[in-house]
This record gives C-alpha cells, sequence and structure tokens, in this order.
C-alpha cells in the first residue's frame, strides 16, 4: 500500500494559494497610494462630458442618423462666441465655482488638410494634468452642402 500524499494536487494548489494572495496584496498596497495620485481622470471626464455636449447638442446637425454631424454655421458661432467671451462659456460649462476652476482648450482640426481651422480656449500649460477628448467629427456647410472630415479635441486641466 502507498503511503504517500498526492504530491502533485498538493503541489498545484499551494502554488494557486501562493499566487492567489501575491495578487491580493498587490491589488491592496495599489490602493494604499490612490489618495497622492493625480486629478487626471477627473479632468478626462470633464472634458468628455464637454465634448459630448459640444457635438450632440451646442453644434449638432440634428440629424439623428449621423450623431457625429456638425453644422457650419454652429461652429463658427460657438468658437466667435467662445473668443470674445470665454469666461461666459467657462461659467456655461460649470468649470467655474468657488472652490475650483477648470481651463479648457477647444481645437478643430481638418483631417484631410492638417490645418487647424477653429481653436479657442487658454494656451495649454507646460506642466500639470491635462484631460483630453478627441472626437472624429463632420462639419457640414449648409450653403455648399461640403462636408469635411475633422477632428474635435478638447483639453481641460
Amino acid at each position: 500500500m502507498d503511503n504517500k500524499a498526492q504530491m502533485h494536487i498538493d503541489y498545484l494548489i499551494s502554488i494557486a494559494i501562493f499566487l492567489v494572495s501575491i495578487i491580493f496584496v498587490f491589488s491592496y498596497t495599489a490602493g494604499l497610494f490612490t489618495p497622492f495620485q493625480s486629478n487626471s481622470d477627473e479632468v478626462t471626464l470633464i472634458a468628455d462630458r464637454i465634448s459630448t455636449n459640444l457635438v450632440e447638442q451646442n453644434m449638432s446637425a440634428a440629424d439623428p442618423g449621423t450623431p457625429n454631424l456638425l453644422n457650419g454655421t454652429k461652429v463658427t458661432d460657438f468658437f466667435n462666441i467662445s473668443n470674445n467671451d470665454y469666461e461666459s462659456t467657462i461659467d456655461y460649462y460649470g468649470l467655474n465655482s468657488s472652490y475650483l476652476r477648470y481651463e479648457f482648450n477647444i481645437t478643430l482640426q481638418n483631417i484631410t488638410t492638417g490645418n487647424i481651422d477653429y481653436s479657442t480656449g487658454k494656451q495649454l500649460p507646460i506642466q500639470g494634468n491635462i484631460g483630453q477628448t478627441k472626437r472624429i467629427v463632420i462639419v457640414q456647410n449648409e450653403n455648399t452642402g461640403y462636408e469635411s472630415r475633422s477632428l474635435l479635441s478638447v483639453r481641460v486641466w
């Protein structure tokens, strides 16, 4: 009669328990340093909220079949208003409060030519956390019907 234990199964179970405990320790210690991390997730969410608001409401061509279709006149109006009255645009998007203030930079770059068609907001800082969201949109000129593919970049810090 064989009095030895099943070595292979005991070894596999012990290795599995060891690996699970190592994974638990690493995941727990990563959570210890979460309060010391930056606010980059927060500003990225804000940038995403602003880009969604711009594309789906403020500059939308109101075509339910094409959600990223922008009205050219509304695009021009938004960038003109934002360049002329930056503070009211900050207030409109909820970036200014008594506790925190965020700045933004929004650009619309033509994909085919590579030129920046529109830009508004402050100049990007050299240091700090910058949240960024990019969306590919189609800008339609109502007069000519011409459509251009563009890249909308929203940066918040």
